[in-house]
């Protein structure tokens, strides 16, 4: 479990991939300090357990369905990436809960700068759309992000210099993929509801205060 709060900017030092997946070394000082063979660390928002771990980096398997599913296959050895250690029972909760399991590919649309900040624009596939909400949470890239302004196939972030200048935000350009995961909260209320839903059956008022959501 992760909170979004990106520690560190690393950078892909190699890239093997082979028939069921690929092997992946990154090149991070800040959050190899305390982390041992089998921790988790985010990069860019994918959870992946950390082995081989120096001073210097470390070593992380990554299986085929996880290349498939978010932006790491598609990464170039020297590419900057976000890192973020798991969370502990005494780490503040800075941002919102984030598993680390990537739900969809978005796409970087633009980013316009407001004086120090920037306003950043995403689109993002239907299969997610369900799960967004006005001011709500979403991790982009692993960063936790508060969602300002929320159109049909996209949504908007309001980005505080300092996210700009840690992250790999400022490296993007149009068109790019980025990672995206949904509040978890979101999806477990769907589930929720739609469990043992009859076909056309109503989810009314009602029915949620028997839930206990109203």
């Amino acid at each position: 479990m992760f909170t979004g709060i990106i520690e560190e900017l690393g950078r892909i030092a190699a890239l093997d991939k082979h028939a069921n997946g690929a092997k992946i070394r990154i090149s991070a000082q800040v959050v190899t300090d305390g982390t041992n063979d089998g921790d988790s660390i985010a990069v860019n928002g994918v959870c992946l357990t950390a082995l081989d771990v120096s001073a210097a980096g470390f070593m992380a398997d990554v299986s085929q369905e996880t290349l498939d599913k978010s932006t790491l296959g598609g990464l170039k050895t020297g590419a900057k990436v976000n890192l973020e250690r798991a969370v502990t029972p005494l780490t503040r909760l800075g941002g919102h809960l984030v598993q680390g399991h990537v739900d969809s590919r978005g796409k970087f649309i633009s980013a316009v700068q407001n004086g120090d900040f920037w306003t950043v624009r995403v689109s993002f596939p239907r299969e997610i759309g369900q799960y967004l909400v006005y001011k709500g949470s979403i991790s982009v890239e692993g960063i936790s992000l508060t969602i300002a302004e929320l159109g049909a196939d996209f949504f908007e972030i309001a980005v505080i210099p300092k996210t700009w200048e840690l992250t790999n935000l400022s490296t993007l350009k149009s068109g790019d993929e980025v990672n995206l995961e949904a509040d978890v909260i979101a999806k477990y209320v769907e589930r929720i509801l739609l469990y043992g839903k009859k076909k056309d059956e109503e989810i009314t008022l009602e029915k949620l205060k028997k839930l206990g959501f109203v």
